[in-house]
């Protein structure tokens, strides 16, 4: 398969060493392109539920792909780390050839002021007492990414098509905690008072592309979704952000599609990290 040149992509919420992770459809994702850069915005390994006797050869194989892009490809990476993978939060700042480890990045493309983080830290319930709340939340969530397989699979034997239980209850929490805690609002304000172009989250599971606009200004807000039920990035091509759906049946359409289409712009995009 070719590779898709693509100048940045960022990919959140994989939840690796999780029931839910769909890590075979994410090689097949990583494999299809080759970015100049690649951020890996928070939650990739899921610490709150990682084990040891579950991890299985498709997960390995999503750090080995991210591996080739680093060594055979020159891909620049980014680990912004996320509340599921906050253990690695005390080794911020570390550097190893194309391999960053931070906790937000702030970046200039193309002029244009873009400001990168996982978004879990104006999450109230991943704090304090409520945190315990949130990681017991998370088992359950992992439980019923269980059961909706098991339903979906009698479901198709049915010939029947798949239900996503778990996605409708996470659009449920998102839309309870969001009164109480705008991650999108609360982002975009800060990213306005300090004139940032964008600002790209994760955290919510969630994938969106919307201006938001205040008193003060306005600011492009974008979030990579995840790869537990959405299956999204975020690509910056072509002078142009677009969130990236994965579809299995269509994978190869796609790719062919877009390979015919993509040009490459990596002599043009001028990369400033603060």
């Amino acid at each position: 398969m070719e590779r898709r040149n693509v100048d940045v992509v960022v990919i959140s919420d994989v939840h690796l060493g999780t029931y839910g992770c769909h890590a075979k459809e994410l090689v097949t994702y990583l494999r299809s392109i080759k970015p100049t850069m690649l951020v890996l915005n928070g939650d990739i390994i899921d610490g709150w539920q990682f084990s040891k006797s579950f991890f299985p050869d498709s997960h390995i194989a999503v750090i080995k792909e991210v591996m080739e892009l680093m060594m055979r490809h020159h891909t620049k990476v980014y680990y912004i780390t996320g509340n599921h993978d906050e253990l690695l939060r005390k080794y911020s700042d570390l550097s190893l050839g194309h391999f960053t480890l931070t906790d937000k990045l702030v970046i200039e493309i193309n002029k244009k002021m873009t400001w990168i983080f996982h978004g879990d830290v104006f999450d109230n319930t991943t704090k304090g007492g409520a945190r315990f709340i949130a990681k017991l939340g998370s088992s359950g969530y992992a439980m019923l990414i269980v059961l909706n397989k098991m339903i979906n699979w009698v479901l198709q034997a049915m010939g029947k098509g798949k239900l996503s239980l778990s996605k409708k209850v996470m659009a449920r929490v998102n839309k309870a905690v969001s009164k109480i805690n705008d991650l999108k609002q609360i982002a975009s304000e800060i990213a306005i008072s300090k004139n940032y172009d964008y600002v790209i989250c994760g955290h919510i599971h969630q994938p969106e592309a919307s201006v938001v606009e205040t008193e003060n200004g306005k600011v492009t807000y974008l979030n990579s979704g995840d790869w537990v039920e959405h299956l999204t990035s975020l690509e910056y091509a072509n002078n142009e952000w677009k969130i990236y759906t994965y579809e299995e049946k269509t994978q190869m359409a796609e790719v062919i599609k877009m390979n015919t289409q993509a040009r490459v712009f990596t002599n043009e995009v001028n990369f400033v990290i603060n």
